[in-house]
C-alpha cells in the first residue's frame, strides 16, 4: 500500500502542518483520490451517513453537512486519537467538500496542538483552506472545544 506507515509530506495536497510538526491531511470525498497520492494509514470521516469502506483503519463521526457532530464527547475522543496518531502516521480527515466539517475538525486538532482556541480557525484558514470552517456554529464549536466544552 505505497508505504502508509510513513508521515505525509508537506507537499501532499491538503496537508496541514500543526505547530508541533504533526502533519494531517484534509480532504473532500467528492473529489476523486489521486491514484498517485500516498494513502493514509488512518482516516476519520465526518459524514451524516456511514462512509464507504476503505482499505485502511478508519473511524466515522456522524456529522451532517453544515452542522456539528451528533455525539460531541465521542467526536472529542476520536479527534484526540487523531492528534496522537498524527505524530507518526498518515492520518486524514475528510468530509464531502473538505472545508466545513474537515476545517472544523482540523481547527480542533490545532487547539489540541496548542493553538489558542480563538486563533485556531484563522490558523486553519491560513495554512489549509481560506474557506475552512463555514458556519458561525462551527466557529463556536472550536472555541468551546478549547474550553473543554463541545
Amino acid at each position: 500500500m505505497r508505504g502508509v506507515s510513513q508521515q505525509w509530506s508537506e507537499s501532499d495536497a491538503g496537508t496541514l502542518r500543526l505547530p508541533s510538526g504533526r502533519l494531517v491531511r484534509g480532504r473532500g470525498l467528492r473529489h476523486p483520490l489521486d491514484p498517485e497520492a500516498p494513502l493514509p494509514s488512518y482516516g476519520v470521516y465526518l459524514l451524516g451517513r456511514r462512509p464507504p469502506e476503505v482499505p485502511w483503519d478508519s473511524a466515522w463521526i456522524r456529522w451532517p453537512d453544515f452542522r456539528l457532530p451528533a455525539e460531541r464527547a465521542a467526536a472529542r475522543a476520536v479527534l484526540a486519537g487523531v492528534w496522537e496518531r498524527a505524530a507518526g502516521e498518515r492520518v486524514e480527515i475528510a468530509c464531502g467538500g473538505g472545508r466545513g466539517r474537515t476545517g472544523t475538525a482540523l481547527a480542533c486538532l490545532a487547539v489540541l496542538d496548542g493553538v489558542p482556541a480563538q486563533e485556531a480557525v484563522e490558523y486553519v484558514r491560513r495554512h489549509y483552506d481560506r474557506h475552512a470552517v463555514e458556519t458561525p456554529w462551527q466557529r463556536r464549536y472550536v472555541r468551546r472545544f478549547g474550553e473543554g466544552r463541545t
